[in-house]
């Protein structure tokens, strides 16, 4: 039977009304944004279906948001089919959605974990001046060596050949943009976000984190999760309590994921959650992949029925 890789977006795919019909259409949706609003003692759902764009940008909103809606699009897809899932990954905060498909943790606990780290990320953000960008068209070593003769600058994601994402002070980034300009970027793209994500800046907010999660209980997996910070495998509770913290300062190495994941065989993926984000990212680290989507109700059919047209075929 064909596999299937798994992922899961990151902060920035949040849209209003997300995640409305998935609510209206499938129970096991429901039961997900129920048990979201029931665990986090507000109305997430109330948020994903009726809060406005700024609303939704917020950090401390839009991560618990988007796992929602992605766990809820999950959900909705396992009471249609059987899927055979061959690994979990997911872009940032996608991650936490990871472990909860591949088992490694339960509901209630990605959720609180989430909620807990919009909160000390958003803190951290108030306490420091900090700000992103994304550099466009330069090759990931140029970035490097750009970055390591700046000060107080960071590499925070590398998206796909071609774009990478800077993280640093707010002073420092918008005085760096020229540099990378100079060394051949096409594009240097501030990003309207609230804080320096993925760098040192964070350092505090994953030191608060790593207490929070030691209440927390991990399971060990027999699916592969492929984590952020080192972009390899995981398997086993204590490689998750350790990681998730440090993923909170850490650059995220989703090039390097996605190549491992292809390295293995795999070229079918779903990207569950709001948005095409990484879909369009698979297309630019390698043709070959083949990525359906699950965002709404339309899309949950439309990638059922390619699933089911799959095995059909497999049965000829």
């Amino acid at each position: 039977m064909k596999k299937y890789a798994l992922i899961f977006p990151g902060q920035g795919a949040q849209k209003p009304g997300m995640g409305k019909d998935l609510y209206e259409t499938s129970e096991a949706a429901k039961n997900v944004f129920d048990t979201a609003d029931r665990v986090l003692g507000r109305s997430i759902s109330d948020l994903c279906f009726n809060g406005s764009e700024e609303d939704l940008k917020l950090t401390i909103n839009s991560q618990p948001c988007i796992l929602t809606v992605s766990l809820a699009a999950l959900e909705a897809l396992k009471e249609k089919s059987d899927l055979n899932i061959a690994c979990a990954a997911g872009h940032s905060l996608g991650e936490y959605a990871a472990l909860y498909a591949t088992g490694a943790a339960d509901l209630e606990t990605v959720l609180k974990l989430i909620e807990k780290r919009a909160f000390l990320m958003n803190e951290a953000a108030q306490n420091t001046n900090g700000a992103m960008a994304a550099v466009l068209g330069l090759d990931d070593n140029a970035v490097i060596e750009i970055t390591k003769d700046l000060n107080n600058v960071f590499v925070a994601n590398y998206n796909c050949p071609g774009q990478v994402v800077i993280t640093g002070g707010q002073n420092e980034i918008n005085e760096s943009i020229n540099k990378y300009k100079e060394a051949g970027a096409k594009k240097v793209i501030p990003l309207a976000v609230s804080g320096a994500f993925h760098s040192p800046l964070m350092k505090e907010a994953s030191i608060k984190f790593s207490n929070y999660i030691k209440e927390f209980k991990f399971n060990n997996v027999n699916t592969p999760v492929y984590i952020n910070v080192t972009g390899n495998t995981a398997y086993k509770s204590e490689e998750f309590m350790q990681e998730l913290p440090e993923q909170i300062y850490s650059s995220v190495q989703w090039t390097k994921t996605i190549n491992n994941i292809v390295n293995t065989g795999i070229t079918d993926f779903i990207e569950i959650g709001p948005g095409k984000v990484l879909a369009g990212l698979n297309k630019k680290i390698n043709p070959q992949i083949n990525t359906m989507n699950i965002y709404d109700a339309e899309s949950l059919n439309i990638t059922t029925s390619e699933i089911e047209n799959k095995m059909d075929k497999e049965l000829v």
